[in-house]
C-alpha cells in the first residue's frame, strides 16, 4: 500500500471516529435547547465549516427557530429578526434535498444578506428527516481551507442529520413528558385546594351568613362565631403557604428555556392563545443568567401570559429569550387590544409595578410598548453573569 492509500485511510478512520464522537455526544443529551445547540456545534466542526445554523420552520415554512454558531453575541444582535425561509433558506426547506454550491450569491434563488450581515460564499444546506417527515434543515457556510464543501462533506452531514432528527425527536419527548408532568401536578394541586383550602373557606363562609342577627340576638355567640371564622381563615391562609413553598423549587429549579416552555403549555391548554416560544439565545448564554434572576424572569412570563389571558383578548403571544448587547433580552408580543401604558401608569396598575419591580430585581429593566388596538409588546434586557475561568 503506498503512501497516498495510507493518507486516505488515515482520514477515513478519523472521520469515522469524528463523526461517531459527534453522534454520541449528542444521543446522550435529553433538553431541546440543549440538542439543537449542540447539533448546530458539531456538524460545523465535522464538516470544518466557520458558520452554521440550525433552522425548524412551521407547517407554513415560516422559520420559527434559527440556532446559530460561529457568531458573536453581537454579530447576532446586529442581524435582529430570524430569517423568514425565502431565498435559498426557504429553497432547501420545500424541495428537502440537500444543496451545496461555492458561490451564494451566484445561486437565482439567493436573496442577499440583511443588513449588518457577515459576508458568506459556500454553503452546504442538508435536511434533518425523521421517518420521511421534515424535522429542520442544516446550514453550512464558508468551508475553511477550502473555496467550497466536499462530496465527502455533503455524506459526512447527512449521516449525521439522521442522528441529529432522532436526538431532536428525543429530547422533544423528553419535554412533552416535562410539561405532562407539570400539568398532572397542577391538576392535582387544584384538587388537594378545591378538597382542602377551598371548601374549608367555603365552610367559613356558611358560618357567619346570620352572624348579623346573631349580633342584635346573641352578641357572646356571634363573637365565638366570628373568633372560629378568624381561626380557620388563617388555618387556611398557613395551607395556602404550604403549596406556595412547596411550589417555589420546581420554579427556581427549572431552566429558562424548559420553564417558559411549561408556561407556554399552561397557558395554550387552559385558555384559546396559541403561544410560540423562541429561545434564540445559546445554552451557553442561558447558562449565565443567575438562579435569582432566571425565577424572576419566570415570574414575569407567568405574570405576562396571565395578563394576556386576562386582558388582551389576544389568540396569539410569543414568548422570546435572544442575545443583546452585553446580556439577554426577554419579549413578550401579543396581538390583543392593547391599552396605554401612560394611562396605566398614572392609576398605579397593580400588574404592571410587579412586572417592573421583577425586571428590576432580575438586573434589567421593563420596556412597555403598548397601545389601544396594537397589541402589547413588552421587553426585558439583562446582563449576563461573568463568564467561569477556565482550568
Amino acid at each position: 500500500m503506498d503512501t497516498g492509500d495510507d493518507n486516505d485511510l488515515a482520514l477515513a478512520i478519523e472521520t469515522i471516529e469524528a463523526l461517531d464522537e459527534a453522534t454520541r455526544a449528542i444521543a446522550e443529551v435529553l433538553d431541546l435547547e440543549t440538542v439543537l445547540q449542540l447539533i448546530v456545534d458539531r456538524v460545523a466542526d465535522l464538516a470544518g465549516a466557520r458558520y452554521a445554523a440550525l433552522g425548524i420552520a412551521d407547517v407554513n415554512g415560516r422559520m420559527e427557530r434559527f440556532i446559530t454558531t460561529g457568531l458573536t453575541p453581537q454579530e447576532r444582535s446586529a442581524i435582529g429578526h430570524l430569517p423568514v425561509g425565502r431565498g435559498l433558506l426557504g429553497l432547501i426547506i420545500r424541495e428537502g434535498r440537500s444543496y451545496r454550491m461555492p458561490e451564494i450569491a451566484s445561486h437565482p434563488d439567493s436573496s442577499g444578506f440583511p443588513a449588518h450581515h457577515p459576508p458568506m460564499r459556500s454553503l452546504l444546506g442538508v435536511p434533518i428527516r425523521l421517518s420521511g417527515r421534515p424535522v429542520g434543515n442544516l446550514y453550512l457556510t464558508d468551508k475553511q481551507g477550502a473555496p467550497e464543501f466536499s462530496a465527502a462533506d455533503q455524506r459526512i452531514v447527512e449521516l449525521f442529520a439522521r442522528h441529529a432528527g432522532i436526538a431532536i425527536e428525543n429530547a422533544r419527548l423528553h419535554e412533552r413528558l416535562g410539561a405532562l408532568r407539570v400539568v398532572a401536578e397542577r391538576e392535582r394541586i387544584g384538587r388537594d385546594l378545591h378538597d382542602g383550602v377551598i371548601q374549608g373557606l367555603y365552610a367559613v363562609g356558611l358560618s357567619l351568613e346570620d352572624v348579623e342577627r346573631l349580633i342584635a340576638e346573641s352578641p357572646a355567640e356571634a363573637v365565638v362565631r366570628v373568633d372560629a371564622a378568624i381561626d380557620a381563615i388563617h388555618h387556611s391562609i398557613a395551607d395556602i403557604r404550604e403549596f406556595v413553598i412547596g411550589l417555589r423549587p420546581s420554579m427556581t429549579g427549572a431552566g429558562l428555556a424548559s420553564g417558559i416552555a411549561a408556561l407556554a403549555d399552561g397557558t395554550r391548554l387552559t385558555t384559546t392563545i396559541d403561544v410560540e416560544t423562541r429561545i434564540i439565545a445559546s445554552s451557553a448564554e442561558l447558562s449565565r443568567i443567575g438562579d435569582e434572576a432566571r425565577h424572576e424572569l419566570l415570574h414575569v412570563v407567568r405574570e405576562a401570559l396571565s395578563n394576556v389571558a386576562r386582558h388582551a383578548r389576544a389568540s396569539r403571544a410569543e414568548v422570546t429569550v435572544a442575545p443583546a448587547d452585553e446580556g439577554l433580552r426577554l419579549e413578550i408580543i401579543d396581538n390583543g387590544i392593547g391599552f396605554d401604558p401612560a394611562a396605566a401608569a398614572e392609576g398605579g396598575h397593580h400588574g404592571l409595578v410587579n412586572l417592573r419591580e421583577r425586571a428590576a430585581s432580575a438586573g434589567g429593566r421593563l420596556e412597555i410598548d403598548s397601545q389601544p388596538g396594537r397589541g402589547t409588546r413588552l421587553v426585558i434586557t439583562i446582563p449576563l453573569e461573568a463568564e467561569a475561568p477556565q482550568p
